[in-house]
């Protein structure tokens, strides 16, 4: 089992080796780069959001006072960070018998299995788990389940939708929250938003991972404040992979026409197996050429045992070469494989630093008046 609750299948510490893999999360990154890191991958990390706790307990021993003297029915218990947070800052205030003995008496509604853990950390038990492990089904749970439930606590995260609350409201249900943590965007001396969207638009990355809905949208936001959306959405639509950890996460993504890969269980251990399995099958192009085997696996080329680290304007070339497998490709179409160019001059400049870097004259021919194909 790794550490991440996930049997380890087929660990090979080559299995990415020529890969590069963006990480925008904050919390648990550091799961998520030292499992990429230890197959072989090159990590680019740049946390699009940070999970910051209150700046003062102030604001969340208040609520939990009101919660504790409104007696709720039920409390929806949303993440498993902010249950530990919220159960922590209460201990702090001599407030954490009271809430537990509280709580004993409240049907506990969890949205996944992480605030399950929490709850049950805590010494309680709940009483039932949404359907899809979103909020929206969450509350879906509680109207359904509970019609009678005047008074409902909710601990807050940073991706519930306020129409969420509303839902409740407009039900005739008096709703109370909690909200021991918020998202926060990095501070302006942090310069790796800005290179995680360089690398990005210039396909340097070969997938990103994103673990909730939120960091999508700073990272879509970060991205129009440099006037880079075009070229961002262009390089999530092609070149570069997204992996979305789930359907809530994937959404803001899919609403604009990118189709990330997610994997069937919500959990980082299935969307680290998903983008190795992912890119292993789908991003390794493979050719036998008249000067040896040659096969592409992200930013690297291996011709006849020889390894070569590409620029990414190379690489947009080799690829579209190695998929049209030893036929004829049009100048023009390869031009449009350059980030950030279409300029003729660009294509032949690329082409012949492409050349020089194969080390393997021959592989690469020109078929006058009519483009390039690989010598197979």
């Amino acid at each position: 089992m790794s550490d991440l609750g996930e049997p380890v299948l087929g660990f090979r510490p080559d299995q990415l080796e020529g890969f590069r893999i963006g990480v925008t999360s904050d919390r648990r990154s550091n799961d998520l780069i030292d499992a990429f890191e230890r197959r072989g991958a090159q990590v680019l990390h740049a946390p699009t959001l940070r999970i910051a706790n209150a700046q003062s307990d102030g604001p969340v021993i208040d609520d939990t006072r009101a919660i504790i003297d409104a007696r709720p029915e039920v409390l929806l218990a949303t993440t498993a960070y902010g249950i530990r947070r919220w159960f922590e800052v209460a201990d702090a205030a001599g407030l954490g018998h009271e809430l537990v003995e509280v709580l004993e008496h409240a049907d506990i509604l969890v949205r996944g299995p992480k605030a399950r853990g929490s709850i049950r950390a805590a010494g309680l038990d709940d009483a039932g788990m949404s359907e899809r492990e979103t909020t929206e089904s969450l509350v879906d749970l509680v109207l359904a389940q509970r019609p009678e439930a005047s008074v409902i606590a909710v601990q807050l995260h940073g991706e519930l939708r306020p129409t969420e609350l509303e839902r409740l409201r407009s039900a005739g249900r008096r709703v109370l929250t909690v909200e021991p943590y918020r998202w926060t965007a990095p501070d302006d001396t942090d310069e790796r938003v800005g290179r995680m969207i360089e690398a990005i638009c210039t396909h340097r990355l070969d997938c990103v991972t994103f673990t909730s809905a939120p960091s999508v949208h700073a990272l879509l936001a970060a991205a129009d404040d440099r006037g880079r959306t075009y070229e961002l959405l262009d390089a999530l639509q092609g070149p570069v992979v997204a992996a979305a950890v789930g359907p809530v996460t994937a959404a803001p993504l899919e609403e604009l026409g990118i189709e990330p890969i997610q994997p069937e269980r919500f959990r980082m251990g299935a969307l680290i197996r998903l983008v190795c399995e992912h890119l292993e099958q789908s991003r390794v192009m493979r050719l036998d050429t008249r000067h040896g085997r040659l096969e592409l696996r992200g930013g690297v080329v291996e011709v006849d045992g020889r390894r070569v680290a590409l620029a990414p304007a190379g690489l947009g070339i080799l690829r579209s070469l190695v998929a049209a497998g030893g036929s004829v490709v049009p100048r023009e179409r390869l031009a449009t494989a350059l980030p950030g160019s279409t300029d003729p001059h660009a294509l032949e400049m690329a082409m012949s630093r492409l050349r020089q870097s194969l080390g393997a004259p021959g592989v690469i021919a020109t078929v006058v008046k009519r483009g390039y194909r690989v010598d197979v």
